[in-house]
């Protein structure tokens, strides 16, 4: 039986169950607590190298997921919902966050680098928040049209095609430093 948008939507920001494919949201949400968590771990790290260690973990993790977003579920967004002004809040936070990151990638051993990070982690908290109250975009992209499940499985192949190729990766820390 062909699933529906409707039922597509309908509860689909729990947790998968017998391996289901994620959602768009549940993916990005997933990436959300990801990066949360080592930008506690970074907050609480003593020793120099664990902190690069995650600085470079969280900065990774966050230009796949600018990348995924841009390319894949903020154009979708856009066409379901014409809110642009949601759209180009989102769009002016990521490129903030990707102008600290490349900052935070050209100067990993001076006296601010904690100082960058620790504003990093306010701007995603910010903006995560943002994307995730109950009248934010993903609240919206639910109420929407969106294919929710066919664009988690455009999010996961895209973002598994970022991890793997290293070009890739390189090619969107060099975007991400002109930004």
């Amino acid at each position: 039986m062909a699933r529906t948008k409707q039922t597509t939507r309908k509860g689909s920001s729990r947790r998968p169950t017998n391996g289901a494919p994620k959602d768009a949201i549940a993916l990005l949400k997933a990436d959300h607590r990801q990066v949360e968590e080592w930008f506690g771990e970074f907050e609480k790290a003593r020793d120099s190298k664990r902190k690069a260690t995650l600085a470079k973990q969280i900065c990774n993790a966050l230009k796949v997921h600018t990348q995924i977003e841009e390319e894949i579920f903020y154009p979708a967004f856009l066409e379901a919902t014409e809110d642009e002004d949601t759209h180009h809040e989102a769009e002016v936070e990521h490129n903030g966050a990707k102008r600290l990151i490349a900052d935070i990638e050209a100067n990993t051993s001076d006296e601010y680098f904690d100082a960058r990070v620790t504003v990093l982690s306010e701007m995603i908290k910010h903006h995560v928040k943002e994307e995730e109250q109950p009248d934010g975009m993903f609240a919206k992209a639910r109420k929407s049209e969106m294919d929710l499940a066919e664009l988690g499985t455009q999010l996961q192949a895209r973002k598994s095609e970022l991890e793997a190729d290293g070009s890739l990766v390189g090619k969107a820390r060099r975007l991400f430093a002109a930004a």
